[in-house]
């Protein structure tokens, strides 16, 4: 009955989604849904796109294994990235009008930092999206009592999300969005009152963690340890800025207002309600405990659907499932999205040069098609791995070789094409090393590639035109 139910919730977000692709007739409505979106519909699809599997299955699991302290990627670097881009980086962009955050890089750097920038922030979504399907095959794989193998439960739920991505684009994205988040927002404060209550009161779970030391946040005072907390902050605090479903979000807007608001309130939203995932695990400690003992050691992810599955009635299950595939759902139709839409308008056009608004939003709709078929495969190679190691370690490629360039741009008129050239090479190659030797046990990779990124920016912006004039210098000298 509750899978037949889920399949039923699934038909119903496809339709809707299908009913929003009606308003789909430029390249511009799939990528950016016209630029008609108000504030509360920024609001609601930022909050939803970042509120995704890892949020309610692998922020938890790290949770309740090591306390705040292990989750400072994820939500605490996730949803300030929110904050700063509407702070930041949202009224500056919105104002240039463009389509995808790899126009930027064109514009201000040319095309070959364009088509680089294009290619890391496209590779940065393998590991985002195939912990959405990842997440899907495990959903599946829990309600059908293991009648539904996860790599099957992978394929179900990509063809689902696709069924209104390929059509519909962002409108159909920020549509699904706004219903699913009501539906999750609800569905999980729900449950966290009848789990609170079922643990003896919201005070005995919040006093069990305390006792279990799960809010300290700070790292041991060693250089390490402080070294390696700023490195896992970062990552995702800045790595996800030069993104483009966070830029689609902002260029979405009506208006610059709702651009910069939008992401501020949806990061301070999401940082608040991921607490909700980590206290209901919590409450497991309590209601069952040696189901959870066992579940720590084997799979910590699957702690809250059991627990849903085990202790709670009926209508609390459909609540929760239906909260689970709203926030997989959402995430993963933005970020099966924003990837074919920058390869197409960045990478496609280099090549095949636009002949008419009706052939490229085909060949997005394409290009859509091909990446779900690729990251399916790929999540179905990764079977396995940690959800919310899959989402923190996509985004330390963009930290490392997008996001300098950007800030750069914006803010400092002096950065220059061979600056994000060099900082780009640098921050890759310098990351890259940290991670194939033993460098980087000792020093975070991502964090020494940001450094070397913004080494490079300096160094190869100013070094040429300090050159030209010592060369300047010695011209006028040969002359007197």
């Amino acid at each position: 009955m509750l899978l037949t139910l889920v399949f039923i919730y699934l038909l119903i977000t496809i339709a809707i989604g299908l009913w929003a692709a009606k308003r789909v007739k430029t390249t511009a409505d799939f990528a950016i849904a016209g630029r008609h979106l108000p504030l509360v519909m920024i609001v609601t699809t930022t909050f939803a796109t970042w509120f995704g599997s890892e949020t309610v299955l692998g922020i938890p699991a790290k949770f309740v294994n090591g306390g705040l302290n292990t989750v400072v990627e994820d939500p605490f670097g996730a949803g300030t990235c929110l904050i700063l881009v509407g702070l930041f980086f949202a009224g500056k962009l919105y104002k240039m009008t463009l389509l995808t955050i790899s126009d930027y890089y064109r514009e201000r750097y040319g095309r070959t930092t364009e088509v680089v920038c294009s290619l890391i922030i496209i590779l940065s979504y393998l590991g985002w999206v195939s912990a959405q399907v990842t997440a899907l095959g495990l959903v599946f794989n829990v309600l059908s009592g293991g009648a539904i193998a996860p790599w099957a439960g992978m394929i179900i739920g990509t063809v689902s999300i696709l069924a209104y991505t390929l059509f519909g684009g962002m409108w159909s994205v920020a549509v699904t969005d706004f219903i699913q988040m009501i539906i999750l927002v609800l569905g999980l404060f729900i449950l966290a009152v009848f789990a609170g209550n079922q643990a003896g009161g919201a005070d005995k779970v919040i006093a069990l963690a305390v006792s279990k030391d799960m809010f300290r946040f700070l790292p041991e005072p060693s250089l390490k340890e402080i070294l390696f907390f700023v490195g896992a902050g970062v990552t995702m605090m800045l790595g996800s800025i030069p993104q483009q479903d966070v830029f689609q979000r902002v260029m979405s807007a009506k208006n610059v207002s709702a651009a910069t608001k939008g992401p501020v309130i949806g990061g301070i939203c999401y940082i608040i309600f991921a607490f909700v995932p980590m206290f209901l695990v919590t409450s497991a400690l309590i209601t069952m405990p040696e189901q959870t003992a066992t579940l720590l050691k084997d799979d910590p992810q699957k702690i809250l659907p059991t627990l849903v599955l085990e202790r709670m009635p009926f209508i609390m299950q459909v609540l929760f499932f239906g909260a689970l595939l709203s926030a997989i759902k959402s995430t993963a139709s933005a970020t099966l999205l924003a990837p074919s839409v920058t390869f197409v308008e960045n990478i496609w056009r280099q090549f095949f040069p636009r002949q008419s608004d009706r052939h490229e939003l085909k060949t997005m709709r394409i290009t859509v098609l091909i990446f779900s078929a690729c990251v399916c495969a790929y999540a179905i190679g990764l079977q396995g791995k940690p959800i919310y190691d899959m989402v923190s370690g996509a985004y330390q490629v963009t930290l490392v070789g997008a996001i300098v360039p950007l800030a750069a741009g914006l803010y400092w008129k002096r950065a220059t094409t061979q600056g994000a050239i060099l900082s780009i090479g640098l921050g890759i190659a310098t990351w890259l090393l940290f991670l194939a030797t033993t460098a980087g046990e000792a020093f975070p990779g991502q964090l020494a590639g940001l450094l070397m990124g913004v080494v490079g920016m300096v160094l190869g912006s100013l070094a040429p035109q300090a050159i030209r004039n010592i060369h300047g210098s010695h011209h006028k000298l040969a002359g007197v």
